[in-house]
């Protein structure tokens, strides 16, 4: 509420046209609130990494509408949208496709797997073995996939949803770093508050049976949404604010409480999240508070804590909190 009453006293003209970005981004949400209640911050951090360019962990328990966010999300938007269920069996081929033996032609045919989409929902992420999530790693990273030595790229926008619970650990794989380092954010969704809850057993009980997706309307489609990422990548950013993020990130290398510190993509995707937050506010440039806003999101799942303080129960956030505290603000 605060920053909103800043921009609206900030008396400035942007270099950059952000009205219809802004608009959209406020359609998505009003578009989303007809069926999701209460996960505001998840429907905002979703829209931060599409203007990012990001992929996006979802993490909580069952029920707390994690997979319907991600799909009505993919809703909104006009393009195409596959859903992946990860299982112990599921084998790579199940994810990028294989080659067929076409009969006529007397040759090979590559049928294209569920991962050649716009926007990927992998339900359940870390249960599939390594050998399938490393079939991620270059879809993921260079918006390619390599199959029998041939190169087949992915129309833009793509961006990975994957969910994961972090209760149930029986018949679950860990997902490597170097995959976990290549999503973006990851978003831990909590249950609703108790109003929130009455809300969703009210919408749930109006709807009389229909399902959510027959509410939400597109909105976005891929030619407007890649003009949007140009807008994002054009924000300013000051030379102390890119000071201020490789300070952040620099102190999660050598902080004693941490094992494993952020990487100079996290860095990156700081920067890259911070323009975003800033042009969904209508801004042209970066400011400190889109910065702090990233931070928890883009590091929380690439530092590692100390076996002691995880012992000790302390998390990731807390690290970060401190770590954000103890660098001096740009003014």
């Amino acid at each position: 509420m605060d920053e909103q009453k800043e921009n609206q006293d900030l008396d400035f003209n942007n270099r950059i046209p952000l009205d219809d970005l802004k608009t959209a981004v406020e359609n998505i949400k009003s578009e989303l609130q007809k069926v999701i209640v209460g996960q505001d911050k998840f429907v905002e951090l979703l829209i931060v990494a599409l203007l990012a360019d990001g992929h996006v962990l979802i993490e909580g328990v069952p029920g707390i509408a994690k997979t319907i966010t991600a799909k009505l999300f993919a809703k909104v938007l006009k393009t195409d949208f596959s859903r992946i269920q990860f299982t112990p069996d599921l084998m790579p081929s199940d994810v990028l496709g294989t080659s067929i033996l076409n009969m006529k032609a007397s040759e090979f045919e590559f049928k294209k797997g569920p991962i050649f989409s716009n926007i990927v929902l992998i339900d359940e992420i870390n249960r599939a073995p390594a050998k399938t999530q490393a079939a991620l790693f270059e879809t993921m990273e260079e918006r390619q996939a390599t199959i029998d030595g041939t190169t087949y790229k992915f129309e833009a926008p793509f961006m990975v949803l994957a969910t994961q619970n972090p209760i149930e650990q029986e018949g679950t794989y860990a997902l490597p770093e170097a995959q976990l380092d290549r999503f973006i954010f990851k978003i831990k969704v909590d249950y609703p508050t108790l109003e929130d809850e009455i809300k969703i057993i009210e919408t749930h009980h109006q709807r009389k049976g229909k399902l959510p997706q027959t509410l939400i309307n597109p909105i976005l489609d891929a030619s407007k949404l890649a003009e949007f990422k140009d807008k994002t990548q054009s924000i300013l950013v000051e030379e102390k604010i890119i000071k201020y993020i490789a300070e952040i990130v620099s102190k999660t290398r050598n902080h004693p409480h941490l094992y494993l510190g952020g990487s100079p993509r996290a860095s990156i995707a700081i920067l890259n999240t911070s323009k975003a937050f800033a042009a969904i506010s209508g801004r042209d440039f970066v400011i400190p508070e889109d910065v702090k806003k990233s931070v928890a999101p883009v590091l929380n799942h690439r530092i590692i804590l100390t076996p002691e303080r995880e012992m000790e129960g302390m998390s990731t956030e807390n690290v970060i909190n401190m770590i954000v505290q103890s660098v001096e603000v740009p003014r």
